[in-house]
Order: structure tokens, then C-alpha cells, then sequence
């Protein structure tokens, strides 16, 4: 094992970089952890309060034992979770992390939500640097695709914007996410190599494999695959689902009945799941979590580099042959939902 380009003697333990694995972000020069922080829980939007002080001293610890990315939106809280993520990496240094967030989908509620237009992204840019504390942003995302009228309006709006923002070096590479893989694809095609990393969420996880019909055509296509929401946004977890979870009743039930099994057993779903995701045998460069706490950020390094123990391996097998195999095609995802309660949303708007 080598050290990656984001190795800083002095801030990094060398030993715990050397255990962690390194893939290539598709055609970046990012070299990205196996493993990496999802900057959904760093707010206080969807997964309850956020402890900033443990959330701050867990993202620092992450870092300094090797995990090198960060992801994360101007979504998540209004601005909350950049600004957070800013404060966390302040005496860090830049080196040491690569940063990766989002344009094009803004606010929860009204009119404006999304913004798929030029103008939009080129200002947003500017507004996630200040937020972050950076002058460069590495990764920068063309968010939730799916909810534009079509494609087309986000490759002659957004992605135009992205590729000047390229050229001039406010951004060193351009990504397409959202859930419908479908969609994503299209995206890809029309953009014409103009796209580098594609983030799909949920998509590879304990109850749905959706990702691998498609993961052939994104290595073809050589964009990077980063694989989020391992725990199926809090579903797969011992905790359960937020309130908000698009998912059918039916997949809930399932999740449920496997968090009881967990529970009784004294294990955790949330690794079981981080370590199902992680088995995929395909060509993923990483795969992106929540880790605001400590006992997060230590379950699924332990995932990642020991795998389960003797009594985990037992339940997850149990699990997968006798709770999640109810999971049907028509339950395993929640496709169409969101776009369609938003597209309901804005008919309100134009009656006042």
C-alpha cells in the first residue's frame, strides 16, 4: 500500500492510511478512500439535531486516519452543512481532503427548489466557496437531475456553467446524481465526456441492486461511480427510517423486522449494510456515509477494513436469506415518488 496524494506528515497516522484503499475517481487525478463522509448528517435537516462539537472532532478524526472525501450539498440545511463542514475544516489542511458539492437543487419547499439555469449555477459556485472556506471546489455536482422537466435543460443551463467554471479553476471536475439510474445515464450520454463522477444513492443496498444493470455502461463511459446512502437514508439502520422516507410501507416493514433481529442480537444493521454495499464486486471508486458520530465514523471503518465478526456474518446471512429475500421488484425502490409529489407542488404555485 502506497499513501495517496492527500498524505500530510504531521496531520495524517500514517499507519491507519496505509490499512485504508485508495481507488481512482474515473478519469480525475482523485484518488479517493474507499470509504467517505456524507455531509447530509452535518446539518440539522433530516437525521435529528446535530452535536457540532462530536460531529467536528469524528470528521477530524476520519481524516487524520485516511478517509480523504468529502461530499456534500447546498441543500442539505439551506447552506448548513457547507457552512459546518467550513468550521470543521478550518485547521485542516487542503491537502489533506478533497471536497466535493452540489448545484442546481437549493431550497426544501416553493418556488425555489431547483434551478437548473446557468446563471443559478455559475452564483451558487461562488456561494458553496465562501460557505466551505476554499477557493476551489474538486467535485462539483449537477444535483437531482430528475426533477427538471428533461435533461436537456440541465446540459444547456447547468452543465454550461460547470465547464467554465472548469476551465477557469473554481472547479477541478463535474458531476450528474439523482436517484432514477435511468435518468443519470441519459445525462451521461448528452453530456458527450463532459461528465467525470456519477453519485447514485441507495441504489446498491440490503434491499435493492438496481446499480449493477447500469454500472457496465458507467465504467464504459469511464466516469467515476461514488455509491451514497449505503443505509438506504437511516432504512437499514437499528434506528430505523427518518418520518420524511419516500420508501413503500411494505419495504419499511421488512427493514423493521430486520432491525428487531439485529436489536435481540446486540448488532448493528447500519454495519451490516455498509458492509453489503461495500462486497459489490464492480468497479465503485467509493462509498459515501454518515459519520457524525464516533461510533459511526468506528463502525464502518470497521466494515470497511475487517469486515463482520463470527456473530454478525451469522445474522447477515440470516437476514439476506430470510428477511430481505421478501423484498420484491416492485417494492425494492421508491422511483417516481418525490418527482411526482413536487410536480403536484408547483401546480399550487402558479394559482395564487
Amino acid at each position: 500500500m502506497s499513501l495517496p496524494p492527500t498524505f500530510v506528515k504531521g496531520f495524517h497516522d500514517e499507519n491507519e492510511v496505509l490499512k485504508m484503499e485508495y481507488r481512482q475517481l474515473g478519469k480525475t487525478d482523485m484518488m479517493v478512500s474507499k470509504i467517505s463522509i456524507g455531509g447530509g448528517t452535518l446539518c440539522n435537516m433530516s437525521y435529528g439535531i446535530l452535536d457540532f462539537d462530536e460531529a467536528k472532532q469524528t470528521v477530524i478524526e476520519a481524516l487524520r486516519r485516511g478517509i480523504n472525501y468529502i461530499d456534500t450539498a447546498v441543500y442539505y440545511g439551506n447552506g448548513e452543512s457547507e457552512e459546518n463542514i467550513g468550521k470543521i475544516l478550518k485547521d485542516v489542511p487542503r491537502q489533506a481532503y478533497y471536497i466535493a458539492t452540489k448545484t442546481c437543487r437549493f431550497e426544501r419547499t416553493g418556488p425555489n427548489q431547483f434551478d437548473f439555469g446557468k446563471e443559478r449555477t455559475l452564483k451558487s459556485v461562488e456561494e458553496s466557496m465562501r460557505r466551505l472556506n476554499v477557493d476551489y471546489i474538486d467535485l462539483y455536482q449537477l444535483h437531482d437531475v430528475e426533477f427538471a422537466d428533461n435533461i436537456d435543460e440541465v446540459i444547456k443551463g447547468a452543465l454550461v456553467a460547470c465547464v467554465e467554471l472548469k476551465q477557469s479553476g473554481k472547479i477541478k471536475a463535474i458531476g450528474i446524481n439523482g436517484y432514477p439510474l435511468h435518468v443519470l445515464k441519459e445525462g451521461i450520454i448528452k453530456a458527450e465526456g463532459k461528465i467525470d463522477t456519477v453519485l447514485t444513492y441507495a441504489r446498491y443496498i440490503l434491499t435493492d441492486d438496481s446499480l449493477l444493470e447500469y454500472l457496465p455502461f458507467f465504467n464504459e463511459m469511464r466516469v467515476g461511480v461514488i455509491c451514497a446512502a449505503v443505509h438506504g437514508m437511516g432504512l437499514l439502520t437499528n434506528n430505523g427510517p427518518p418520518s420524511w422516507h419516500p420508501a413503500k410501507d411494505e419495504l419499511k416493514k421488512i427493514a423493521a423486522e430486520a432491525s428487531e433481529i439485529c436489536k435481540s442480537n446486540d448488532i448493528q444493521l447500519g454495519k451490516l449494510a455498509a458492509y453489503h454495499a461495500m462486497k459489490i464486486e464492480a468497479n465503485v471508486a467509493t462509498f459515501l456515509m454518515g459519520m457524525e458520530k464516533m461510533e459511526y465514523l468506528e463502525n464502518n471503518l470497521s466494515a470497511c477494513l475487517e469486515g463482520l465478526t463470527e456473530s454478525e456474518m451469522k445474522i447477515y446471512e440470516k437476514l439476506m436469506k430470510s428477511v430481505f429475500s421478501k423484498v420484491t421488484d416492485e417494492l425494492k425502490h421508491w422511483e417516481g415518488y418525490e418527482v411526482e409529489r413536487y410536480r403536484e407542488e408547483r401546480k399550487t404555485w402558479h394559482k395564487h
